[in-house]
């Protein structure tokens, strides 16, 4: 035992012999300097990479962002090429509406002076009825085609307002006062128009009737078998009565030249 104790001693005086010894203590320094280097450029390195990564996955983002940007400006470019297609259509539309206008503008003044001329010939030819209101309504139609603060726009719809207005006569039955001429002496009356078929007259006191003789062009007495016709064509005029059936002379129009 003491042999075995012996030699253990000194084996382990020969190990720290040499870990003592200068020629191996240099060696392991290096060594660990050279494993902290490594360890320090490893990190180095992976710090690097980190930050490489970082900034190619925001390069990445930002090329794909992009990407989608170019994508939207195709499609807006291209809805900006058909909107500026549609614009050209439109101008040239508008361009051919302007001429068109041009024209237009210089044929209305000579077409409502036409459609005046028209209607004041054409009252002139119908039933005597509402002379007043409707002469008035004529004067007032010339006088305005000569004022230059009216617009030919406002013009035109006056004359078609007159047309439209005459045009509702045919289609309606009236009852009104007015006087008329009779043998020379002016007298009230009652007029009973039935659109533009006739024109009848009755006194106030029911004691003569009559009717306009479009052919002959005047005042023309009737027997005094139609007095209650017209009397009662005069109450259902004025919605006193309800609609009946009326049995009337009727003068045929002498046809126009």
């Amino acid at each position: 035992m003491s042999l075995f104790y012996h030699s253990a001693k000194t084996s382990i005086a020969l190990i720290i012999g040499v870990l003592s010894f200068p020629c191996f203590s240099e060696p392991l320094d290096d060594a660990i300097r050279i494993n902290q280097a490594t360890q320090e450029a490893a990190e180095d390195s992976q710090k690097k990479i980190d930050t490489l990564s970082q900034q190619t996955g925001s390069l990445l983002e930002q090329y794909r962002f992009a990407i989608r940007q170019t994508k939207n400006l195709k499609i807006q470019s291209k809805h900006l090429q058909q909107v500026l297609e549609n614009q050209q259509h439109e101008k040239i539309s508008l361009q051919k509406q302007l001429k068109t206008i041009v024209v237009t503008q210089n044929e209305i003044t000579p077409l409502i002076l036409r459609m005046l001329t028209n209607l004041e010939a054409f009252i002139a030819l119908d039933l005597p009825f509402l002379p007043e209101e409707r002469n008035q309504r004529l004067t007032k139609l010339k006088a305005m085609m000569i004022r230059a603060d009216v617009s030919k726009a406002e013009k035109f719809r006056r004359i078609i307002e007159a047309y439209q207005i005459e045009n509702e006569y045919g289609n309606t039955i009236e009852a009104y006062k007015d006087e008329i001429d009779l043998n020379g002496i002016k007298s009230p009356v009652d007029f009973l128009r039935l659109g533009r078929v006739a024109l009848y007259y009755q006194r106030l006191d029911g004691s003569e009737t009559g009717f306009w003789n479009k052919k002959e062009k005047h005042w023309q007495s009737l027997s005094d078998s139609y007095r209650n016709e017209i009397y009662n064509g005069l109450r259902i005029a004025r919605k006193e009565s309800a609609p009946d059936l009326l049995t009337l002379p009727i003068s045929a129009a002498e046809e126009g030249k």
